[in-house]
């Protein structure tokens, strides 16, 4: 009687932690789907010359973000991987500066450097004399190349991942057959890195698809699907919007499907066997060594000054920054205000605050899905799949979701209408930060073992008290780094806070865009310049809670 009690207790949890993730991960999605795109004379019908050409700038400028990405990404990974370069560690630091940075901050960075009103091309007019500034930076080329500043360091980061794990041995074995440079790394390199580089160039393609901020400041006449989205939101047409994310879901799930395909049909190659032996290589002369610093040092250049002028900015008087090439007055005031103005400091507190209490909700759905999923509870495989499938679908889409889904009172918005609240924001927060703390979760019970639990329970321990006083203990260092991760996501959310807020939970993010339209670009600098501190000191403490939990 006892054992059919624990089964039944084990399905009743199973079965209310997967009702919980349906109702507001599953279910709004789609819902979405069926609201956009069912009949599928809803799609016919929304394939416009507009929305195909937002489609084709969308795909087209993802794949060349990919393709781009790699190209600068990778041979950056080699380069610092693989060489002594003068003041690699530093480089290395720099290079991967943007993996902490919101794409707000760094499209916003670009806008005030190489927009047309911009620093640089304010400088070359006023060096060439000329009567307007030489170039506008603008048009489906500066998104491109906003996405690429913005998500090379996904490609950096995972090829300098497999780079270290690759055996020396195999490529002394390559060149001891006669092997050339270039054949050694067409046939043993590229191949080795395979893994590497398609999940980058998914991580990447995903990015751009969802991208909102360098469509919305750079597009001008050029459409994106995430703007065209937030236009059918703005112009009350939910059933358009919904249509279009399902576009957009559908586009980023046929390159997941081609990209897994690809990458079962290729080649692989081992490498190494048993423990591998690594060194690192040296340019064969002090030329070479000079190239390559100068290269690395390039980079990390066009990574600085961007961040190095939302510094500057944010110290310019309102106003004192219109047609001139540097503001004509600067001053404190700008972050005095957040001290001394509650109503300055207000979107601070609604990040953070909503950042926090989303990341406490993840944290207690994300955790309980882990726990199930490591002690194999009943529809544990469907459990754990709902609950990161958030991480494959555009933040836009999220967002419209909870819109559609919530349009009108129900029992899990305890009768309130959702469209228009102040909480729907949160619930958007929590539903993207889930998939991170989730998966943090699931390694972290997972190297809680088993056989101490079962033994505390032989001698009679409840599960709360095992809970309390073995698992979670173990578990919290895991358990941490993953909510601070979600956190750190929240205080950066701009894509599903764009279709969500009100103006009495408006974000930082929110409020930068909101200051830039004013031309007030010392506060916008100012907020970005907060956001990118707040990011920093969570994603310090998130590294050190990781380095703690292994």
């Amino acid at each position: 009687m006892n054992r059919l009690g624990r089964l039944d207790r084990r399905w009743w949890a199973a079965l209310g932690l997967l009702s919980v993730l349906a109702a507001y991960v599953l279910v709004p999605l789609v819902r979405t789907a069926v609201e956009g795109g069912w009949p599928p004379e809803k799609l016919i019908a929304l394939w416009t010359p507009a929305n195909g050409e937002a489609l084709g700038n969308s795909v087209g400028v993802s794949l060349l973000t990919v393709l781009l990405s790699g190209l600068v990404g990778a041979p950056l990974a080699w380069v610092l991987g693989r060489y002594d370069v003068p003041g690699r560690r530093a480089l290395s630091a720099i290079v991967a500066l943007p993996l902490a940075l919101p794409p707000l901050v760094g499209a916003l960075a670009f806008l005030f450097l190489y927009g047309e009103s911009g620093i640089l091309p304010r400088a070359i007019q006023a060096l060439l004399g000329l009567d307007a500034p030489p170039f506008g930076f603008a048009g489906r080329g500066a998104v491109l190349a906003v996405h690429v500043y913005s998500f090379y360091v996904y490609f950096y980061l995972f090829v300098t991942a497999a780079l270290a794990n690759l055996d020396e041995s195999v490529l002394e074995a390559a060149r001891d057959l006669g092997a050339g440079r270039r054949q050694t790394l067409r046939q043993v390199v590229l191949p080795a890195l395979g893994p590497a580089l398609g999940g980058a160039a998914l991580i990447v393609f995903m990015s751009s698809m969802a991208s909102f901020t360098a469509p919305l400041l750079f597009a001008g006449d050029a459409r994106f699907l995430t703007t065209q989205i937030y236009n059918a939101k703005l112009n009350g047409d939910l059933a358009g919007a919904a249509g279009l994310a399902t576009v957009l879901t559908a586009a980023s799930v046929v390159f997941l499907v081609g990209l897994r395909r690809v990458e079962r049909s290729g080649a692989t190659v081992s490498a190494g066997k048993g423990l591998t032996r690594r060194s690192r290589l040296v340019a064969a002369s002090a030329l070479g060594r000079g190239l390559l610093a100068v290269g690395a040092g390039g980079v990390a250049l066009l990574v600085l000054l961007p961040l190095a002028t939302i510094g500057l900015l944010s110290f310019a008087k309102e106003g004192s920054w219109t047609y001139q090439l540097l503001p004509t007055a600067y001053t404190g005031a700008n972050y005095l205000n957040l001290i001394r103005d509650p109503a300055v400091w207000a979107p601070v507190g609604h990040s953070l605050g909503w950042s926090a209490a989303s990341t406490a909700v993840a944290l207690a759905i994300g955790g309980a899905v882990g726990y199930l999923v490591t002690r194999r509870y009943p529809l544990a495989r469907l459990i754990e799949t709902v609950a990161v499938l958030p991480l494959a679908v555009p933040g836009t889409v999220v967002a419209l979701a909870l819109l559609v889904a919530f349009s009108q009172p129900t029992v899990l918005t305890f009768g309130a209408v959702g469209v228009g609240s102040t909480w729907l924001m949160g619930v958007a927060y929590a539903v993207r930060g889930l998939p991170l703390v989730a998966q943090a979760a699931v390694v972290a019970f997972a190297g809680v073992g088993r056989p101490v639990e079962e033994a505390s329970a032989d001698l009679g321990a409840g599960l709360g008290r095992r809970l309390r006083r073995i698992v979670l203990p173990l578990a919290l260092p895991g358990l941490v780094a993953g909510a601070l991760l979600a956190f750190v996501a929240g205080l950066g959310e701009f894509v599903a806070s764009i279709l969500l807020y009100v103006y009495d939970n408006r974000p930082i993010s929110v409020e930068i865009l909101s200051q830039i339209r004013r031309y007030d670009f010392g506060a916008a600098s100012t907020y970005a310049v907060v956001l990118m501190a707040l990011i920093l000191i969570a994603t310090v403490a998130s590294r050190l809670a990781t380095r703690r939990s292994g």
